[in-house]
């Protein structure tokens, strides 16, 4: 039967080529499949070489982008294909799927070597008329080393899993990895990716993140099908196997944010958070100082206290824990106002001592910000910065008291402790210009006992702040600082009449 189809049919499109597969396996293809199908194949007829394939979990997009790289060696055999995906064994799956679819397929079998040898597990090479060192197809983790290699089609299919981004340092490597296909894929070679996203700060975003220093999408410019199971309309993408009934089932089963990642391939953590950003009320007013009144108001509300925390850190070349100083202010009503919050950087200031520099920064801000006062965190390298920051203080003139706390309670247990109450109620305001800075992905991605690099420094700053008690601040001082903070003083007034 394979030499008759070899000859009656020597150019089946790609659906035709679906279609024939699933007649041999007894079984229909559904419209999404063909949706699919239609896609890929007009996007390789009209040359596009940059694609996105995005579709709700168990549609089948490994399946179609399977038999696509079948049809595509069909086509042409010349082709090299290589996957790359989030494991060695994922990615030999899909080379073990299009092999068993080439032994199978009537359009297919004359492609089989003669050679076993060449008909591994994860990679095969076809008969061909052209001599090439590469395989037709070959498997490999995104971690495996992929250099010396070509390709005319790289499917990167699952590349982006919670094993490769539940980190900001595992996005970073995910990212540099991806980026080194450059070398491997031939001029005018065509990359398709076949996934769905696991992350707010996903590799599928078609927003940038401007928060970790994205100017653009990381897939800037690449052709998208997007499927999400359910459309704007309420109407299943796939109502034979997704009806009412089993989409209901899947959101009790999965939960709110693994269905809106995976099922409508919505940009959120596939875990549930600890801290909800979404309960954060932002923010854009400057401080205002009313010298008349000697009073410091965020919004039109009269501001009562302050609180900064600084948790510092010598962090060489973006290596280890962030330097951060965190600003909090109280109003009347009870309202806390995240105002500022510095991951201190030393770029343009190298030549200087660190700890000296860090004061200086620290300095200023307290100057900007009119803090009355600020805690230094004396855990670890803190020691002995109270000292240098009291002097800096004192050379730039800004009447800011410096306070040290050793700190004995659990990172985690204290976070939690200064979040919980004040996100529950909304009573925690952020300003606008704090989104440019990692706090916000560091609440979506924060568990207990999380570590790494970055995970939770700004928290931890944050939470230091909003864990003290907020005191009036003329308790704190009395004349000597800036003005704002002083309690009310008695004044007597010259009048012409008597009482």
């Amino acid at each position: 039967m394979a030499e008759s189809f070899k000859h009656d049919i020597t150019h089946a499109d790609f659906r035709l080529f679906i279609v024939l597969w699933n007649q041999m396996q007894g079984q229909t293809t559904p419209d999404i499949h063909l949706k699919m199908a239609q896609w890929l194949e007009r996007s390789w007829k009209d040359g596009r070489t940059e694609l996105l394939l995005q579709a709700f979990r168990s549609s089948g997009k490994s399946t179609i982008t399977g038999l696509f790289a079948a049809w595509l060696i069909y086509t042409k055999p010349s082709l090299r294909i290589l996957v790359l995906a989030a494991d060695h064994m994922l990615a030999k799956k899909m080379v073990r799927n299009v092999k068993r679819i080439l032994e199978r397929h009537p359009l297919t079998a004359y492609l089989l070597p003669q050679k076993s040898d060449q008909w591994a597990s994860d990679r095969f090479t076809v008969k061909r008329d052209m001599e090439l060192r590469d395989p037709s197809m070959l498997a490999k983790g995104i971690t495996s080393n992929i250099t010396g290699s070509r390709a005319d089609v790289i499917l990167c299919d699952d590349v982006e899993v919670p094993n490769t981004c539940d980190t900001a340092e595992k996005r970073e490597e995910l990212r540099a990895r991806l980026a080194e296909t450059a070398f491997v894929l031939v001029p005018g070679g065509t990359q398709i990716y076949i996934g769905t996203p696991h992350t707010y700060y996903t590799i599928y975003a078609d927003q940038p993140r401007t928060e970790i220093g994205e100017s653009e999408v990381f897939l800037a410019g690449f052709h998208a099908l997007k499927i999400p199971l359910v459309n704007g309309f309420g109407q299943s993408a796939w109502p034979e196997k997704f009806g009412p009934a089993e989409i209901a089932r899947q959101k009790r089963a999965t939960g709110p944010n693994k269905f809106a990642s995976q099922m409508m391939l919505e940009p959120v953590n596939i875990a549930e958070g600890h801290l909800d950003p979404k309960l954060l009320v932002y923010y854009d007013a400057p401080l205002d100082y009313t010298k008349e009144l000697q009073t410091l108001f965020i919004d039109g509300r009269k501001i009562v206290s302050a609180s900064a925390w600084w948790d510092p850190a010598f962090a060489k070349n973006g290596k280890g824990d962030a330097s951060v100083l965190a600003c909090v202010y109280t109003d009347t009503d009870g309202r806390q106002y995240l105002h500022h919050l510095e991951y201190i950087s030393l770029k343009g200031r190298e030549h200087e001592a660190e700890a000296n520099a860090q004061c200086r920064i620290i300095a200023q801000i307290a100057r900007d910000c009119m803090l009355p006062s600020i805690t230094v965190e004396t855990n670890g390298i803190g020691k002995f910065l109270p000292a240098i920051l009291r002097n800096e203080l004192a050379k730039a003139r800004v009447p800011t008291k410096v306070r040290e706390v050793n700190s004995t309670t659990n990172k985690a247990e204290r976070i939690m402790e200064a979040f919980d109450v004040v996100l529950a109620a909304r009573l925690l305001s952020v300003h606008k210009s704090i989104l440019k800075t990692p706090f916000v992905r560091e609440m979506q991605e924060w568990r207990p006992g999380a570590s790494g690099k970055g995970c939770d420094d700004g928290l931890d700053a944050v939470a230091g702040a909003l864990g003290q008690e907020p005191l009036r601040i003329e308790r704190l001082y009395g004349a000597g600082g800036f003005g704002w903070h002083k309690g009310a003083q008695t004044h007597m007034a010259k009048t012409d009449f008597e009482v």
